[in-house]
Order: structure tokens, then C-alpha cells, then sequence
């Protein structure tokens, strides 16, 4: 504003300035009669009709302090104004409050201002403010600033702690489940170099053979065809496979084939019975059969063994991608995300713990969802405190569920819910459950930041809203995020 006198808004003045008005506002109250006089002489009443009276990210020059009328301030939210507060409440103050502070932290308006109705203010100049504050209260002015800074100071490493404490818990369970594809492609590996040695053998045990060029060429695509059906071989129960086996051990040892049952499982695992069996013997003859069945069993154990190390190295790059999605570390802080790629990505991170607690999950997703204008990276940690506050809380239990729901809501929002099976909040905890350093968990098992956190996240971030409904078997944490355009840029925090 170039002018702390002439707000947005259109302003009628009045230079009357009642030293005992201002000492019916709870701000002023306690002031001397010499200070309230100083007041009037250095500030004045504005009337200020229906309109902006200042917005976010302005230089702040005026301290406002409200006599009469109705105030709304608001936050810019990626272009959209989000309401903050609507209050008619006399001496509620907006504006320059922090201009004491001096240039240890920008000067600007940190929200929009305007009124409904034709409002009386008291207004200060900022510079003026600033002075008088230091002058009056030294003390206070001192205490503030060291609260300001301290508080500051305090809540970046208490949450730079507690994304430690959630990154390590996340790094155990990422390396469990790293663990286990990892492990199975090392020894698929080893045994791939086994069954390659044997079946070099084999091939050259044929080589000697009499076989005939035909009868060499049809082996041949007897091999690729038993490739061909690995890849399509279809999933059997315990029963069927079972069954299968014993038939296929019987046909081998029928056709002199010793220990064909250690040969079956193999054949059955790659979807090949009695009836591609008939077309090998028929193939190469009942004297070449052994070294001919002994060879493709080589063939479809090399296959079945490349088949699982392609599986684990595929588990191990989604894991890798989901952790990359979970920490967001090649994307920028503030981007347009799908809610739901967020929450697979966390649900697979805590895959392990949810699956060691015996925990079912139930995905309710609403994929007609727009994208969200959000941090992240931030948002995975919200996601993180609320699952693992869900897991724990249904330790125990003889139903464990937890059901992530997500859906469009009144005003533009989307919800993101959190649902468990626990013993549920009693409901007079429930109020404070957002406090800092509060928890209701056993002595060594939380620090009561999780939630402070997360709702710090949600509402200051990105002005959103964290609630709780809670009875026994039936607890819910819903997320409110506003719908916003993805072009229009971030939050202001």
C-alpha cells in the first residue's frame, strides 16, 4: 500500500480518536491515560466500507484494530482466497502485529483483510507501532522475539526429528522388503548356474546320440514350445498340483525314467503333463527318452529360475519407485499430485509393518478425484503418522482392518479418510489428541508430535482440515484438502 492512511477499501474518516473508546478494547485496557492519549495522537479511526482492506504479501503498514463492524482474513491458496477467520469480535487486531519484530522476519501482510459491513478501525501506522512497543514494553518486546525465534527454532528440529524417527522406522521396513526379492534373485542366480552347467551336459550327451537330423530339429521345438507354455502356465491349488505330480512321476518311472519324482514338480510348475511327454517319446524314441527328459528338464528349470529373478529384480525397482514416490526426493516441493499415487506409495513403504501386525487393507478410492496443487513429500509424512497410529492402536485386536477411503466433499475439498478397528479414543482425550508432546500411547512408544505435525501440515500448509470421530472398533481420521487449479502455483505457508 503506498499509503498506511487509504486501505483498498472505501474509506470514510474520522479524526475523532476517543482515548476512553480505546480503553474498552481488551488490547488497550490496561494502558495509562498518558498512553492512550499517545495513541490517538499517532494513529486514528478509519470507517471503512465493504471491500479488501489489504492483501496477503504486501508491505505491512498499519496495525488494525477493530471497534465495530465485521473482519475476515483469509490465505492465498495456489490463487484461491481460503477463509481463515469472520469475527465482529471489538479489539481483535490484524495487519502489522509483528512489526516489533524488526527485519529479522519480513514485513509483510501474512493474510488478506476485508470487511462485510461498514467497520470502525483503529489504525497505527507499522513504524509507529513498532516504536511504541519497544518504548512501552522493552521487556515483552525482548520475550516475544525470543519466543518467536525459539518457537521457530524448536518446531524445525523437533520436526526435523521426527522425520528421522519416521524415516528410520521407514528404512527397516524398506530393507525387510528389499530383503526378500534380493535374497530370492541370488539364489535363483546360483541355481541357474547349476541347471546351465547340467544342461550343457545333457546337450552334449545328445550330440553323441543317434539322432537323426529331423528328429534333433523337432527336439528342438519341442524345447521352444515347453519355453512357450512356462510363460502360460496356469496357477494349481495344493490338491491339483499335488495330483498332477504323481500322475507325471508315474508316467516317468513307467517309461524308465529313475526318481522321476524328483523331475514331476518341475515339469507340472511349467503347465507340462503325460500328454507333452507322449509328444517327446514319440519324438525321439523310448531309448533316447531319458537324456531327451533329462535336457528339457534343464531347459524349463532355466526358464522357471529366469522367470523368478525377474520377478524379485521387478519387486526390487517397484520398491525403489515407491520409495522415490514416498520421499519425492527428484520432484520439486510443491507439485500437482494424484492423492492416490501418494497413498500406495506410503501403504507400500509400511507394507512390512502393516503385514508383521496381521492387518488387512481395504482401499476404497475415488479415481474420478482431481489432482491436488500440494507438498508432497509432507503429505507422505501425514499419511505415515496416521497409518502407523492406526497400526498400533490395533495391536491386539481380534479384527484388524484399515481402510483408506478417499472421495470428493462439500466445498470443493477432497477427503482422505483413515479408518481402524482399535479400541477407539476415549471422548475426553479427544480434544487434545492434536496437542503437542500429548499421546496415548505406553511411556517409549510415541512422542506426541505425530499429529501436532500432521495437522500442522494439513491446516497451515495447506489450509486444509484434520478431524477425528472415534468409537470403539470404529476410529477415523479424515484429511479435508482443497481443490484447487494446477497452473495457479503454490500455497503460501
Amino acid at each position: 500500500m503506498s499509503d498506511p492512511g487509504k486501505p483498498a477499501a472505501d474509506v470514510s474518516r474520522s479524526s475523532a480518536c476517543d482515548p476512553e473508546e480505546l480503553r474498552t478494547l481488551f488490547l488497550f485496557e490496561k494502558l495509562s491515560d498518558a498512553q492512550l492519549a499517545a495513541l490517538c495522537t499517532a494513529g486514528h479511526v478509519q470507517v471503512i466500507q465493504p471491500g479488501q482492506v489489504f492483501a496477503e504479501g504486501e508491505d505491512a503498514t498499519c496495525f488494525y484494530v477493530l471497534i465495530e463492524g465485521t473482519l475476515v482474513t483469509s490465505r492465498n491458496v495456489a490463487g484461491d482466497d481460503i477463509e481463515i477467520t469472520r469475527t465482529s469480535q471489538r479489539g481483535v487486531y490484524a495487519g502489522a502485529f509483528r512489526a516489533y519484530a524488526g527485519e529479522q522476519f519480513p514485513q509483510v501482510y501474512i493474510n488478506s483483510l476485508r470487511v462485510t459491513e461498514p467497520s470502525r478501525f483503529f489504525v497505527l501506522p507499522a513504524d509507529t507501532f513498532a516504536r511504541l512497543m519497544r518504548e512501552w514494553f522493552p521487556m515483552a518486546v525482548h520475550l516475544l522475539e525470543g519466543l518467536i525465534s525459539g518457537g521457530n527454532a524448536t518446531r524445525e528440529a523437533v520436526d526435523r526429528r521426527e522425520r528421522l524417527l519416521a524415516l528410520g522406522s521407514l528404512s527397516a521396513g524398506l530393507t525387510h522388503e528389499l530383503n526378500n526379492p534380493a535374497a530370492a534373485a541370488v539364489r535363483a542366480t546360483a541355481s541357474l548356474r547349476e541347471r546351465v552347467s547340467g544342461m550343457r551336459g545333457k546337450l552334449a550327451l545328445l550330440s553323441k546320440g543317434r539322432y537323426q537330423r529331423g528328429t534333433f530339429e523337432s527336439l528342438i521345438r519341442l524345447q521352444e514350445s515347453a519355453v512357450e507354455k512356462v510363460a502360460k502356465a496356469p496357477k494349481l491349488d495344493p490338491l491339483a498340483t499335488s495330483d498332477a505330480e504323481d500322475e507325471v512321476s508315474d508316467w516317468l518311472e513307467a517309461s524308465g525314467i529313475g526318481d522321476g519324482w524328483r523331475v514331476a514338480p518341475t515339469f507340472v510348475q511349467a503347465g507340462l503333463g503325460t500328454d507333452w511327454l507322449e509328444e517327446v517319446k514319440a519324438t525321439v524314441g523310448a531309448d533316447a527318452l531319458e537324456p531327451a527328459v533329462r535336457w528339457l528338464n534343464y531347459t524349463v528349470e532355466t526358464e522357471l529360475l529366469m522367470t523368478e529373478i525377474e520377478d524379485a529384480t521387478e519387486r526390487i525397482s517397484t520398491l525403489v519407485g515407491a520409495a522415490k514416490q514416498y520421499s519425492q526426493l527428484d520432484r520439486t516441493p510443491f507439485q500437482v499430485v494424484d492423492v492416490h499415487d501418494l497413498l500406495d506409495s506410503t501403504l507400500m513403504m509400511l507394507n512390512a509393518k502393516i503385514s508383521q501386525a496381521g492387518i488387512t487393507v481395504s482401499k476404497d478410492y475415488d479415481r474420478t478425484l482431481p489432482k491436488l496443487p500440494a507438498y508432497a513429500g509432507e503429505l507422505n509424512q501425514v499419511w505415515t503418522n496416521l497409518i502407523d497410529n492406526a497400526v498400533d492402536a490395533m495391536d491386539g485386536r481380534p479384527e484388524r482392518i484399515l481402510t483408506v477411503r478417499t472421495t470428493a466433499e462439500e466445498g470443493s475439498c477432497v477427503l482422505i479418510e483413515f479408518g481402524d478397528t482399535g479400541p477407539g479414543i476415549p471422548a475426553d482425550l479427544q480434544h487434545r489428541i492434536f496437542e503437542p508432546f500429548f499421546t496415548t500411547k505406553a511411556v517409549g512408544h510415541g512422542t506426541g508430535l505425530g499429529l501436532d505435525i500432521s495437522w500442522r501440515i494439513v491446516v497451515n500448509k495447506h489450509h486444509g482440515d484434520l478431524r477425528v470421530t472415534s468409537r470403539p472398533g470404529d476410529t477415523r481420521f479424515q484429511v479435508l484438502l482443497p481443490v484447487t487449479q494446477a497452473q495457479n502455483g503454490p500455497a503460501t505457508s
